[in-house]
C-alpha cells in the first residue's frame, strides 16, 4: 500500500525535463536495476500511440491527455532523482528527445539526464550506433534510436514535429503527454520498492495510485478527514471482499483490486478521459483538484451505498444479479442501471427492470393477431431447443430467480457466486435417443450406473436386468459393433419408461446442472441421474432450486413412480416455467 506521504500527481512531461530551480533534471539509475531492455517494437508502440492520441486531439477538450505509466522516483540528497520504477519509460522517452534534438532547439528546449551507476552514460547522452556492441545496454538503446529514426523519416518531419510539440506541450497550451509521478519519501526504502514492483511482478495497481491521491489531498484537508477516509475505504475493500456480493456484481473474480470497480463506474460519466489504461486516475487526480477530498470521497461511498443496497434488497439483488450475468459489459451496465435508479422511483426502477429482462429473454410480443402477452411467453418458451443455448440458458437462470421471487417472505437468495464459480450445462432430464453410448467404456460405464440404481430396487425385473448386464460386462468376445448393447440397452430403456423420445431436445427435458456432473454420467437415464444428483445435494454441492425441484418431481401433479419421469411430468414441468415467468414478468393487467 502506497506511503500516505507520498507524493503523486500527473506531471506533463516537459516538467521532466527541469528540477525545481529550472536546472536540467538529473535521473540516475541505480545498479539494482536491469539495463535498457526495449525492442523496436515496444519504441514503435509507444510513438504510434502517441501519434493517434495527436490526431485525435482536435476534437477533445484542450485538458485531454495522454499517459504513461507510473514514474517511481526518490528525490537524492544532490537533487537529482533515484528511478525506482520506470526506467525503460524514461529511458525511451530521452532517446526519442535525442533523436529529435534539432526540433528540440528549435523549441528552446534540452532534455533531462539520465545517469547510470554501473554503466558509461556519455552513450545516452550522444548516442554513437558505432558503439552499439560494447555491452548489451548500448545495443537496445541503438536499437530503439534506430526504431525512432526509422518513424520519424516514415511519417516525416513535420509531423514528427507536431508529435514533439504535444509531448512537450505544458497544461496551458494542453494536448500534452503526462506520467504519473509518484515520488517516494525520503524514509521510504528504495530498494524494498523496486523488489516490490519489479522482482515480485506487483506493479502499482490504479487503486493504489488513487488511494494515495485521496490521502494526500486529505491530508491537506486535516487528519480528520484522512482517517475517515481511510476508515471508510477499509471498510469498502472487505466488503468488495465477500465473494457473494463480488459475484453479484462481476462474473469473474479479481482476487485483489476489487475496489477499482467503484473508481472506474464513478469515472464512467468523465467525457474528458485521457487513454483508457489510467482513464481513472486521471479523473480522481482531476476531480480532486477541482472539488476536495471530501466531495469526491463522498461520490466514491455514495456509489458503494447504492451497489450495496441492491445487494441488500431481496428482490434487486435477484433481477440485477441476472441482468449483469448476461451483460457483455457488466461495468457498464452497472454504470448505466445506478443513473436510471437515480432518475425515477425505486417501484418506477423495478417495473423497468422486469422490462429489460422480458425483453432480453422474449423480445417484443406481436400483438397484431390478438395474442396475449401470456401466449407470446408461452409460444416462445415452446419453441426453445436444446440448440438454443444462450436463450435456453437464460430462460433456465431466469426460472430459478422466479422461483425463488414467488415467496416474498423467504430469505433464501440465489448463489451466484456458486453459479459463476463452475460451468454449467443444459442437461436432458431423461436420456435422449440419439445420444446413447458408443465407445465400449462408455457403454460399461451407463449399464454400472443401471446396475447400480437396479440394485436397490425391489420389483422382480431388476434381478433378471442386473443378471444380463453382470453377462455382458463380463464378456471377453464382444465387439461395439455385435448388437449385444442395444438389446440389452433397449430392455433397460423399457424399464426405466425411457423407450420414447419423451421431449427430447424441447425445453421441457431440460435443466441447469454443473458441468462436471453432467459430463460424469452423460446421458444416463432419470433414476441414475436422481440418484447421482440428490447424493450431490446432500452433500453440500450447489444445485440450482428447480434443478432439485425437476428431480424430485415437485412440478408433477400427480407422481405415481418418483423415478420415472413420463410425458406427463415434462408437459406439468413445461407449464411450471412460463406461468412462472409471466407471472414474475408481466403486469396482472396485462396477462
Amino acid at each position: 500500500m502506497p506511503h500516505q506521504s507520498a507524493a503523486i500527481e500527473l506531471r506533463p512531461i516537459v516538467q521532466l525535463l527541469t528540477d525545481e530551480n529550472r536546472e536540467q533534471a538529473r535521473y540516475f539509475i541505480p545498479s539494482y536495476q536491469r539495463g535498457y531492455r526495449w525492442n523496436q517494437i515496444q519504441v514503435r508502440q509507444l510513438l504510434n500511440d502517441i501519434w493517434d492520441f495527436v490526431q485525435a486531439s482536435d476534437g477533445r477538450p484542450r485538458s485531454s491527455f495522454y499517459c504513461l505509466q507510473p514514474l517511481v522516483v526518490k528525490k537524492l540528497p544532490d537533487g537529482s532523482y533515484e528511478v525506482v520504477d520506470g526506467q525503460q519509460r524514461l529511458t525511451t522517452i530521452h532517446i526519442i528527445l535525442s533523436r529529435l534534438g534539432s526540433m528540440m532547439a528549435m523549441l528552446e528546449k534540452t532534455s533531462f539526464q539520465i545517469k547510470y551507476e554501473t554503466r558509461d552514460d556519455a552513450f545516452l547522452g550522444d548516442i554513437d550506433l558505432e558503439r552499439s556492441d560494447e555491452n548489451i545496454d548500448f545495443h537496445h538503446m541503438a536499437d530503439a534510436w534506430r526504431a525512432v529514426d526509422e518513424w520519424v523519416n516514415q511519417h516525416g518531419a513535420p509531423r514528427a514535429l507536431k508529435l514533439l510539440q504535444h509531448l512537450l506541450a505544458d497544461e496551458e497550451i494542453g494536448h500534452n503527454v503526462k506520467v504519473i509521478w509518484y515520488e517516494l519519501t525520503s524514509q521510504d526504502d528504495a530498494v524494498a520498492a523496486f523488489t516490490r514492483l519489479n522482482i515480485g511482478k506487483i506493479p502499482l495497481t490504479e487503486s493504489e495510485l488513487i488511494r494515495a491521491l485521496f490521502l494526500r489531498k486529505a491530508g491537506k484537508e486535516g487528519t480528520a478527514a484522512q482517517l475517515h477516509i481511510a476508515y471508510q475505504w477499509d471498510r469498502i475493500e472487505h466488503r468488495l471482499q465477500d465473494d457473494a456480493f463480488w459475484y453479484f456484481l462481476q462474473n469473474s473474480g479479481a482476487q485483489t483490486n476489487r475496489i477499482g470497480l467503484l473508481f472506474d463506474l464513478v469515472a464512467q460519466t468523465w467525457e474528458d478521459k485521457a487513454n483508457d489504461d489510467h482513464a481513472a486516475f486521471s479523473y480522481f487526480s482531476a476531480a480532486l483538484g477541482e472539488r476536495g477530498a471530501d466531495a469526491v470521497w463522498k461520490e466514491v461511498n455514495n456509489t458503494f451505498l447504492a451497489l450495496e443496497e441492491w445487494f441488500e434488497d431481496r428482490h434487486l439483488y435477484h433481477v440485477i444479479g441476472f441482468l449483469l450475468h448476461h451483460s457483455d459489459r457488466s461495468e457498464r451496465e452497472i454504470g448505466s442501471l445506478l443513473q436510471e435508479s437515480r432518475k425515477i422511483s425505486k417501484q418506477a426502477f423495478q417495473a423497468r427492470l422486469r422490462q429489460r429482462i422480458f425483453s432480453s429473454l422474449f423480445g417484443t410480443p406481436k400483438q397484431a393477431d390478438g395474442e396475449t402477452i401470456t401466449d407470446w411467453v408461452r409460444d416462445q418458451c415452446a419453441a426453445v431447443q436444446y440448440r438454443h443455448a444462450v436463450k435456453v440458458r437464460k430462460l433456465l437462470l431466469f426460472f430459478n430467480i422466479a422461483t425463488l421471487l414467488e415467496n416474498d417472505k423467504s430469505n433464501i437468495r440465489f448463489q451466484f457466486d456458486s453459479f459463476k464459480k463452475h460451468s454449467w450445462d443444459m442437461e436432458h432430464i431423461r436420456s435422449v435417443s440419439d445420444e446413447r453410448p458408443n465407445s465400449t467404456g462408455d457403454r460399461a460405464s451407463w449399464l454400472k450406473e443401471c446396475r447400480a440404481f437396479l440394485a436397490t430396487a425391489t420389483d422382480e425385473k431388476a434381478p433378471q436386468l442386473i443378471k444380463q448386464i453382470d453377462k455382458y460386462l463380463q464378456s471377453k468376445t464382444i465387439g461395439p459393433d455385435d448388437g449385444a448393447f442395444e438389446k440389452i440397452d433397449g430392455k433397460l430403456l423399457v424399464y426405466f419408461g425411457e423407450a420414447g423420445e419423451g421431449g427430447g431436445n424441447a425445453l421441457s427435458n431440460l435443466t441447469l446442472l454443473d458441468s462436471r456432473t453432467n459430463r460424469g454420467y452423460k446421458n444416463a437415464v432419470f433414476a441414475v441421474k436422481r440418484k447421482i444428483l440428490l447424493e450431490n445435494d446432500q452433500a453440500g454441492t450447489f444445485v440450482p432450486l428447480c434443478t432439485r425441484n425437476v428431480f424430485l418431481k415437485c412440478y408433477s401433479d400427480t407422481v405415481a413412480n418418483v423415478t420415472f419421469w413420463r410425458d406427463e411430468d415434462a408437459n406439468d414441468y413445461f407449464s411450471a416455467i412460463w406461468k412462472t415467468l409471466t407471472s414474475f414478468l408481466v403486469p396482472a393487467e396485462a396477462v
